[in-house]
């Protein structure tokens, strides 16, 4: 479980296609010595498990699965990712709860700087962006932010400088991928009322005779 604040924005070092799998190393800044083999780290807010390490690098195994969900198979030497280690008992929440699994692979479609601010358009599958709601929580290659406004099939988010300068955002460009995981508590809310759907939707009957109210 990871916060979307993140902590470095490392640089990958090699990337190897291993058929339908891969092999990912990223140098980074993080105490490479508090991080074991085992840990799961975010990388573009794909949760992925340190295989080996070094003194300045981190290396992951990436499932067939991990590749077919998210951008990180079109990583190429020298490419920048954000990186987060997971959330520990008792550390604050500063961000949203956030799973890292990637759900789809968005588009930026519109930057435009405004004052220091830069407010960004993405757009998603409708099947996924059904789940983001105006001023509710989106993931964007990690990044735990706010969103502004939704359509049909995109979003839109503002960010500050900080974040800005502080995260892989500043290298994106229009028409380029990023990896998008909607709020996990829409997903399951969708899943839990699911077995009313044939029966002609919720009511604040059949609510109270499930024991939800």
């Amino acid at each position: 479980m990871f916060t979307g604040l993140i902590e470095d924005t490392g640089q990958v070092a090699a990337f190897h296609r291993k058929s339908e799998a891969g092999l990912l190393t990223v140098d980074t800044a993080l105490p490479t010595a508090d991080i074991a083999i085992g840990d799961s780290v975010a990388v573009n807010g794909a949760c992925l498990t340190v295989t080996a390490k070094s003194d300045h690098a981190l290396t992951f195994d990436v499932s067939p699965e991990s590749l077919s969900r998210t951008t990180i198979g079109k990583l190429t030497s020298g490419s920048r990712v954000n990186l987060e280690r997971a959330l520990r008992l008792g550390d604050r929440l500063g961000g949203h709860i956030v799973s890292g699994h990637i759900d789809c692979a968005g588009q930026l479609i519109r930057s435009e700087n405004r004052s220091g601010n830069h407010q960004l358009q993405f757009t998603l599958p409708p099947d996924h962006a059904r789940y983001l709601v105006e001023k509710g929580s989106v993931t964007i290659d990690g990044i735990s932010l706010t969103v502004n406004a939704v359509t049909r099939d995109g979003f839109s988010v503002n960010i500050i400088p900080l974040t800005y300068d502080s995260t892989t955002l500043k290298y994106l460009r229009v028409g380029e991928q990023v990896n998008i995981e909607t709020d996990i508590i829409g997903k399951y809310v969708e899943r839990l009322t699911s077995p009313w759907k044939s029966e002609g939707g919720l009511s604040m009957k059949t609510l109270a005779e499930n024991g939800f109210i």
